[in-house]
């Protein structure tokens, strides 16, 4: 019987790629009405350039992305794209549909539900309380808490001890096939597959299920517990 719910949250409960290149594309605009003198293009593709080394994450990049154009950090350029990047980012920040009645009626139903996220755990947060998601949640997972990414099994582990929950309990639901469903299936945790938030025109997902909406993980979690 499935008792715990364990979500990824970026392009599984937030479309995150959609909120990542609006936040871009306003952040080069910006940078370029400051004085940064290069094609949009160019910026772009060295922004993505520095995003690729360093992960999708990383904090500093419009300091490398300078550094790399003109030798330097011009902190009027760069203040400039932090402070567009970051009014596109709340704007274009949003759940998929159905999340939040879905999660709604987990809850109802009596689950337990966690995140597990490879992002950093001030970012994570950060995310959850802008969606009001933050009280949702029994665990939110992030990175530091483990110093593992998936598809380590640690920060699956790590969930299913903290809630008291059997592997054969849990159900992991992500977009990730090779960090989300195989880190989850190492462990013996049920996958599905968050076929809407899929990046990558995944053929093979590996999955035990795939959904084209979050809320047919109603009908799933029904169905394993007949």
């Amino acid at each position: 019987m499935v008792k715990l719910i364990i979500f990824d949250l970026d392009n599984t409960l937030t479309d995150f790629m959609r909120m990542k290149n609006s936040a871009i594309e306003a952040a080069i605009k910006a940078m370029i009405d400051a004085g940064l003198d290069f094609p949009n293009e160019k910026i772009e593709k060295e922004i993505f350039k520095i995003y690729s080394e360093e992960g999708i994450e990383h904090q500093k990049v419009f300091n490398k992305l300078l550094i790399k154009l003109i030798g330097k950090v011009d902190y009027k350029i760069m203040a400039a794209g932090i402070v567009a990047y970051r009014r596109a980012r709340e704007a274009s920040l949003v759940l998929y549909p159905h999340v939040n009645s879905t999660l709604i009626e987990l809850l109802k139903r009596g689950f337990k539900l966690a995140v597990v996220s490879d992002a950093p755990r001030e970012e994570a947060w950060l995310r959850l309380c802008y969606l009001k998601l933050h009280h949702m949640f029994d665990l939110v997972l992030a990175f530091e808490d483990t110093g593992e990414h998936k598809p380590s099994p640690v920060p699956f582990r790590t969930v299913l001890n903290k809630l008291g929950v059997e592997p054969e309990e849990a159900l992991m639901v992500g977009d990730w096939p090779e960090r989300d469903i195989a880190g989850a299936s190492e462990l013996g945790i049920k996958t599905v597959f968050a076929r809407y938030g899929d990046t990558f025109g995944v053929e093979s997902s590996g999955a035990d299920f795939e959904i084209d909406d979050i809320s047919h993980l109603l009908e799933i979690v029904v169905q394993l517990n007949r």
